[in-house]
């Protein structure tokens, strides 16, 4: 009956050696880690380097983000009415400006332009022939004001049957296409002659300017006074190599909400030159250069320190054995990684850069090695505990 209940011992339950391996390793994981951070060996330091004080231009800049957009957007429609009876052009062309890109049916504007152009012959013919009666003075006035009105009506008329031909008012790209042969246009067909929408349902063409783009942002509303038309701006665009420049063209004075509820106002950035790997619609980062001063003594940030109100440097004064002096100095405007020096250095002088200082000594990556083999070789041999407990990191205590 024995023998039969050791058969059928249930399966949960496993050797007395595997839960006491178990143990110990959990034993030895927390144990190494409270050794690696409570040891009070001395910290470790990263290398001190050393940096020259010399002069350079400081900046002072709003920063801002934004979107690339096209110089020119240009919304085109029929400003007379007609039935279209050409598209010359569709989605991705290059036009120039001028160019043909639609036509209407001009019959009727046709029509209209004879008859203005009869109605002045016939103004001038009667304006002559009272003249050659001896006309009164009101009946020249009258004559005058009548060629006067067929010569407007005459004007009208031809520039009616130019707008039979929508042409491009920029050089640039076509994006949307919003007409076909038999469409109706102009203000009886929804066009109108309107550039306010780029709805392609309404019977326009737009087309956007290429090479030349500008950044539409926002600054905000503290930063307003200093940001003026004509600064210089340097902007980041994603995907694109280098610093992309441009001027202040335009800052608005009506205040918009941004993403958090604060006020901005909406600021354009001009691209100075002309550009192939810009595309409307991409994100751009940008600085704006509300002042700037050359020759200007600086000193890398990292190496002013503090002594309650005293401001100092170690300035290097054996460079052969990089013993150095405490050197209390006078700083102005601080930009990014440059202090500015008012006194107490002078150009060429080198200070320390303290290193980076954190627990653990040196050695210690050695010693958590040494740690582990033991911890391996003791699982090796059965799961016992090391003999007289962990090693002990420097200055570490029984």
């Amino acid at each position: 009956m024995t023998r039969l209940l050791q058969r059928v011992r249930p399966p949960w339950r496993r050797p007395r050696r595997l839960v006491f391996v178990l143990t110990a390793l959990v034993a030895l994981s927390g144990a190494a880690g409270a050794w690696l951070l409570l040891r009070d060996d001395a910290p470790a330091a990263a290398a001190s380097t050393t940096a020259t004080v010399a002069t350079q231009t400081l900046k002072e800049t709003v920063t801002a983000s934004g979107t690339v957009a096209a110089e020119t957007t240009a919304d085109l429609s029929f400003p007379v009415n007609g039935t279209v009876t050409d598209v010359f052009v569709e989605p991705g062309d290059t036009v120039r400006n001028g160019q043909k890109l639609a036509a209407i049916d001009d019959t009727v504007l046709q029509a209209e332009l004879a008859a203005a152009e009869s109605a002045l012959d016939a103004a001038q013919a009667a304006q002559s022939e009272h003249l050659s009666d001896g006309s009164s003075d009101e009946q020249t006035a009258a004559d005058e004001a009548a060629v006067a009105a067929a010569e407007s009506s005459l004007a009208q008329a031809r520039e009616a049957v130019s707008d039979a031909v929508l042409r491009s008012t920029t050089a640039g790209t076509v994006t949307a296409v919003g007409l076909e042969v038999d469409d109706t246009v102009g203000s009886a067909g929804g066009a109108g002659g309107s550039t306010d929408t780029t709805d392609p349902a309404t019977g326009t063409i737009t087309v956007v300017s290429t090479g030349r783009f500008v950044v539409e942002a926002s600054v905000a509303s503290g930063d307003l006074e200093r940001v003026t038309d004509g600064l210089q701006a340097e902007v980041s665009v994603s995907g694109v190599d280098g610093t992309v420049y441009g001027t202040v063209e335009e800052v608005g004075l009506v205040a918009e909400t941004d993403s958090n509820g604060a006020a901005v106002f909406p600021v354009t950035i001009a691209i100075t030159d002309e550009r192939d790997d810009l595309f409307a619609g991409t994100s751009a980062d940008l600085s704006i250069i509300v002042s700037q001063r050359a020759d200007v003594l600086t000193v890398d940030s990292r190496a002013v320190q503090n002594d309650g109100d005293k401001t100092y440097v170690e300035k290097v004064t054996d460079a052969a054995t990089g013993e150095s002096t405490r050197t209390e100095i006078e700083i102005g405007e601080i930009s990014g990684m440059a202090t500015e020096v008012v006194s107490g250095l002078v150009a060429g002088d080198v200070v320390v850069v303290p290193g980076f200082s954190g627990p653990g000594g040196g050695g210690g990556d050695q010693e958590m090695q040494e740690l582990q083999e033991q911890m391996r070789e003791r699982f090796e041999q059965g799961g016992q505990m090391p003999p007289g407990g962990f090693i002990q990191g420097p200055g570490g205590g029984q």
